[in-house]
């Protein structure tokens, strides 16, 4: 069974770091594209940055210059690093990987808590 599992979340204040990774079992990694999505209180998920097997990246308005998604085929991880965080950068992050070819083998994680504070 996949699994995706996310760490690295945490309290932050504003202007501050971190940086979130995302692990994966019993896939081929490589074949397979990384999202990060994002849902704070009341609001719709929504689609962060993203990866692709082949290393293409695309991210939101709201993030670019500020988040930097990666991914790690030799060990299948994904990290995004987020920098210059907002207070509405709080939510909860979420990792999806989907596999490139198939779009319904598709893995989420539980999620990790980002509350950043002024």
């Amino acid at each position: 069974q996949a699994q995706v599992v996310e760490s690295g979340g945490g309290l932050a204040q504003t202007g501050g770091s971190l940086r979130l990774s995302c692990a994966t079992s019993d896939i081929i990694f490589s074949n397979y594209d990384v999202n990060w999505y994002r849902q704070a209180p009341g609001q719709q998920r929504e689609l962060v940055a993203s990866i692709t097997s082949g290393g293409s990246i695309t991210y939101a308005d709201s993030v670019k210059g500020r988040f930097t998604i990666s991914r790690d085929s030799g060990k299948s991880w994904a990290f995004l690093q987020m920098n210059s965080l907002k207070v509405e950068d709080t939510a909860v992050y979420y990792c999806n990987a989907v596999h490139r070819h198939i779009p319904s083998a598709s893995y989420w994680g539980l999620g990790t808590q980002v509350t950043v504070s002024s």
